[in-house]
């Protein structure tokens, strides 16, 4: 390697290792994809993934939707001080909330709770041989461990943000009623004047991409952990940061898809 090639594979190498980690993400979601239609079926484990990803995941959905709305109206109405415009405080958190905050602050909560809590747990299970175990017994190991809660987390979420989007309008309707004057019944009416159908159901496609993503992060670094406890860590490290950044770049994505012309 000569001294003018030495700076470019140090480029490439990287490069080449980020492609080849995309590469076998896209490869491991088609897998999960394929085996969806495809018996066997394990509704047992599916019920019990969407109650792990969807019901316990309810109460910090819920606490970080009432703060950000309570949140959310005073910044508004501050800043709308400056213009006279603080009428339009109910207006932009209702779309805020269901637009961008509520899908966005839902999946990193979830992304949080839930990826690390399935790659400790397939990372644990791939210590202890229990999911070459499972091939010995001529189980499909994504198609028992990885398809249901992928397939639970994809429908749980966007229920999770649904409700975290009118528990969010809540909060910001207690603090604009209490904290900032606003009568009661005209914030609702403003609420739901200038909020459409497109804004609510574009969060919830929103919702439903990312808990593919948080379940296809976690199942992903759970089931490709290394040996030990730190492999295990380092799986959960990666499933949650992993999750987090393909949140954040594919929201940019579907806005543009979904708000642009």
């Amino acid at each position: 390697m000569t001294a003018l090639t030495a700076p470019l594979a140090a480029i490439g190498r990287p490069v080449l290792a980020a492609l080849a980690a995309i590469g076998r993400v896209v490869i491991f979601a088609a897998q999960i994809i394929g085996h969806l239609f495809r018996p066997p079926f394990y509704p047992r484990e599916f019920l019990h993934a969407l109650m792990q990803i969807g019901w316990f995941s309810l109460p910090v959905v819920g606490l970080t939707a009432v703060f950000t709305g309570g949140a959310l109206a005073l910044q508004i109405y501050s800043g709308g001080a400056r213009f006279n415009a603080e009428a339009v405080v109910p207006s932009i958190v209702a779309i805020g909330m269901v637009r961008e905050l509520g899908p966005v602050l839902g999946g990193l909560m979830v992304a949080a709770r839930v990826a690390s809590s399935i790659a400790a747990e397939l990372g644990t299970m791939k210590v202890t041989e229990q999911i070459d175990a499972l091939a010995t017994l001529s189980t499909n190991p994504i198609k028992y461990l990885a398809v249901p809660r992928v397939l639970a987390a994809t429908l749980a979420v966007p229920v999770l943000v649904g409700v975290g989007d009118a528990i969010g309008i809540a909060g910001g309707w207690l603090v604009g009623v209490n904290r900032l004057g606003f009568n009661s019944t005209t914030y609702l009416q403003n609420t739901y004047d200038f909020l459409e159908s497109w804004d609510v159901v574009s969060g919830l496609w929103k919702g439903a991409a990312f808990g593919f993503i948080v379940a296809l992060m976690g199942c992903y670094h759970g089931m490709n952990s290394g040996r030990g406890a730190q492999g295990v860590g380092a799986a959960t490290k990666s499933a949650v940061v992993g999750a987090s950044v393909l949140i954040l770049a594919t929201n940019y994505i579907l806005t543009e898809l979904f708000f642009t012309a």
